[in-house]
């Protein structure tokens, strides 16, 4: 149940982008973290292709809630299995429990999703789970339970429908139920990761 818990600000400015929703701060601070400011964006190092492959390393850990230990072994998962490693891996990611939360707009962001999870308000074809980490298949569904549709969080998350923009989900707005209908392509993956990348780093 590990995940990152520093500030959240900080690292949406190092990666120039939102990793954790929308940020009011960061539109005003759009430029990396450090004691020098603005010049900080225009004076940095040329970044090594080693240096490359750990920033997106550790931006897929960000945006999934995930710490090393936890990622390593969706990189061997995927590895074992046939086919592209990268696109696996990516679609690893993607069918994680409380990704699906969020992707399915159930709630506005990815640790707010998590949340929902670890307080036993959503079910995964009917039973209840509180495993964040859950590796949803094909065919299966996930929902709010039937006492906790009503909650605020949930309703309000909901007025932003982001499942539409998901041809791999369906979303039945009257039970606050969707399907998981298949694992997603890495060109459907708004999140701007280079998986392969990621691939290379961990083949060195």
């Amino acid at each position: 149940m590990a995940r990152y818990t520093g500030p959240k600000t900080k690292i949406s400015r190092r990666f120039g982008e939102p990793l954790y929703g929308p940020d009011k701060y960061l539109d005003r601070r759009n430029f990396p973290p450090g004691q020098h400011g603005p010049a900080n964006k225009t004076h940095r190092k040329k970044v090594s292709d080693y240096g490359n492959q750990l920033l997106q390393k550790q931006k897929a850990k960000y945006v999934y809630g995930m710490l090393e230990k936890q990622f390593r072994r969706f990189y061997e998962i995927a590895r074992a299995r046939k086919g592209n490693t990268a696109e696996i891996l990516l679609q690893l990611c993607e069918s994680r429990l409380d990704n699906i939360v969020y992707r399915l707009g159930l709630a506005p962001t990815r640790p707010a999703a998590r949340q929902l999870v670890t307080h036993r308000h959503v079910e995964l074809d009917g039973r209840v789970v509180n495993v964040p980490s859950v590796i949803v298949k094909p065919g299966q569904k996930i929902g709010i339970r039937e006492r906790d549709r009503n909650l605020e969080a949930v309703v309000d998350s909901l007025k932003n429908p982001r499942a539409k923009a998901c041809d791999w989900l369906e979303f039945d707005e009257a039970s606050k139920t969707g399907t998981f209908t298949r694992a997603p392509e890495a060109s459907e993956v708004p999140e701007t990761i280079d998986m392969q990348t990621v691939v290379e780093l961990y083949s060195r």
